[in-house]
């Protein structure tokens, strides 16, 4: 019956992930997946803001999913199950290597070697991207830490994270992205789209060149997601933002208990521990996303009737 009642109990569902616990581990999982990231740029023909870029939260992990390679389809996989790197082509074949502490430059090494014996050769720029001081992925000696029991609570926390920004999502009928792990800022994300045009972004990035971010915000969007706290922000936190920021969004006071606006970040902040405490984490979540989307949608005059399909509205297939 105790392990009956920790299973129906919803914040027994959402694990702990306290940043100082397991930095190390995502400083070098962010990295191992930029690489992954950048063999799917490689692969796969652009689409508007980077979507083709993007990684997917799946029941195993996070995956690069049908990748085209000379007419085979290539799927690789980051299993926090198992703790394995998972290589697979659509003509049967499969070699995988251990998740294991190895340096940066091992991972990348292990990974082309991989590839090679599938008779796959990909060439892609070794430099990290969105981080400071980066090292070149095949000079990386210095992160080298994997915690696996971290990794795979960070993944469990991003699939209960998905499956509240999918219903999120499921509102809008406007164009909206698909619920994605980006790996450059190591975040999930879902954007929706007012349908306008944006200015180019004046902010710079690590290692991003200009025209890169503006691909990305080239249109109107509110945004939100969940990220580990990576980056020296040093706690997990779900957040939101609107870009272009329309006039008086950051003074827009919330209803959802702990969140606020980080002027810093220019973007609204619930922290995960804030989810994590409350008697309702999923209502508490979806109460935040949806707010910060009221505020930016209103205040930049979106077409709401237009784009939205209600809260309560729903097409059951039977």
């Amino acid at each position: 019956m105790a392990e009956q009642h920790a299973i129906s109990d919803p914040a027994a569902q959402w694990p702990d992930l306290p940043l100082a616990a397991w930095s190390e581990t995502c400083d070098t999982l962010q990295l191992w997946t930029q690489i992954v990231g950048k063999i799917r740029i490689a692969l796969t023909p652009l689409v508007n803001h980077w979507w083709n870029a993007t990684l997917l939260v799946t029941a195993r992990g996070l995956e690069a999913p049908a990748m085209p390679y000379r007419g085979r389809t290539i799927d690789i996989v980051f299993d926090f199950t198992q703790h394995r790197l998972d290589i697979e082509t659509s003509d049967g074949r499969s070699n995988s290597f251990e998740l294991r502490p190895m340096t940066v430059a091992d991972f990348y090494a292990e990974l082309m070697q991989a590839l090679r014996r599938l008779d796959i050769e990909i060439r892609i720029w070794t430099m990290p991207c969105e981080i400071a001081r980066a090292v070149p992925f095949d000079q990386d000696r210095t992160h080298t830490q994997y915690d696996g029991a971290y990794a795979r609570k960070f993944w469990s926390v991003l699939l209960r994270a998905q499956r509240m920004m999918n219903e999120f999502r499921a509102r809008f009928i406007g164009k909206a992205s698909p619920v994605h792990f980006f790996w450059g800022s190591f975040d999930l994300a879902v954007t929706r789209f007012s349908g306008r045009t944006a200015p180019p972004p004046t902010s710079v990035m690590p290692n991003v060149a200009p025209w890169v971010m503006t691909e990305a915000y080239s249109h109107e969007v509110s945004s939100c997601g969940f990220w580990p706290g990576n980056g020296g922000y040093g706690r997990a936190a779900f957040y939101a933002y609107a870009y272009p920021e329309p006039a008086g969004y950051s003074a827009v006071p919330l209803r959802t208990a702990g969140a606020f606006y980080d002027k810093g970040l220019a973007q609204f902040i619930l922290p995960y521990d804030a989810v994590r405490a409350a008697r309702d984490p999923d209502a508490l979540l979806l109460g935040f996303f949806q707010e910060t989307y009221d505020a930016a949608a209103d205040l930049a005059h979106w077409d709401r009737k237009a784009l939205e399909r209600g809260e309560r509205s729903a097409i059951t297939l039977r």
